[in-house]
């Protein structure tokens, strides 16, 4: 679950991570232009991005109560054995689309207890508590024991044999992180409250990865360079707007009888 920032005495745009996925997955079916190579294969490219939370939906169908917050959990403060749940859930929901959907998820998982390959220098491995550090662990071998079988089905296969060679799955996989760090720039935050930021290593080719600056602009965000098929582009994601409770809440029914709004995005070339 993702609880956006939000004013004083505002209600937050709560998101499910499902919803944030399929957020996410907008950017991967527009990403592409003369700069930047749209990826190969485009239309399993978009659908792992649009399902690489899918892990968490049983986690959101019941979102537990924090106390601090009065709100369901952020994201980032789920409580570990919930967070643990949704880490091989969602490579078993994307194989069963394709094998390269599943290798390309299980290294989402995987990449997020290692600092995303080294993308990132947050090693979240190192801070689990000690009571479940066994269980990540358990978690991420089995996630690599996966990416090495479905390396082996998709280099059984003429026509998918290179999908499985490291330079191959990188380059996918920094799309897949750009598509989700940028869902993520708009989803944790209120609009009132969004800053100019610059997201690195994002491939505009097989061979060049480039740093994307995003600055907004009234309605609007800049991006710098642009790497969408067209400017001025508008994106969507879905949320429902909740106020903190101070008494313990069944979020699950609140999240149920609470009506879906949206939160669109312009974003335009700088």
């Amino acid at each position: 679950m993702i609880v956006q920032s939000a004013p004083p005495g505002s209600p937050h745009f709560v998101i499910t991570q499902v919803d944030h996925a399929r957020f996410s997955g907008q950017f991967a079916r527009a990403f592409g232009n003369r700069r930047f190579v749209s990826p190969h294969p485009h239309e399993l490219m978009a659908y792992v991005t649009a399902h690489h939370d899918e892990g968490w939906a049983a986690v959101d169908a019941a979102p537990k109560h924090d106390p601090r917050t009065g709100l369901p959990y952020h994201l980032t403060q789920t409580p570990m054995p919930d967070l643990l749940r949704t880490g091989a859930g969602s490579p078993d929901f994307n194989q069963r689309r394709h094998p390269f959907c599943g290798l390309l998820s299980s290294m989402h998982t995987y990449g997020l207890y290692h600092g995303r390959y080294g993308l990132s220098d947050k090693i979240v491995i190192n801070m689990v508590p000690t009571e479940y550090r066994a269980d990540a662990q358990r978690m991420l071998q089995g996630e690599l024991a996966r990416q090495a079988a479905l390396k082996e089905q998709l280099r059984s296969h003429p026509e998918t044999a290179e999908w499985a060679s490291d330079a191959f799955l990188f380059h996918r996989y920094k799309l897949l992180q750009f598509f989700d760090m940028l869902a993520l720039y708009f989803n944790t935050t209120h609009p009132s409250q969004r800053a100019p930021t610059t997201l690195t290593h994002v491939p505009a080719s097989p061979d060049e990865d480039v740093s994307i600056t995003i600055t907004p602009a009234g309605d609007a965000y800049v991006l710098s360079p642009y790497p969408f098929a067209e400017s001025g582009m508008t994106f969507w994601c879905e949320g429902r707007y909740l106020l903190p409770r101070a008494e313990e809440t069944d979020w699950g029914a609140v999240m149920r009888q609470t009506p879906c709004e949206r939160e669109t995005v312009t974003l335009i070339a700088g």
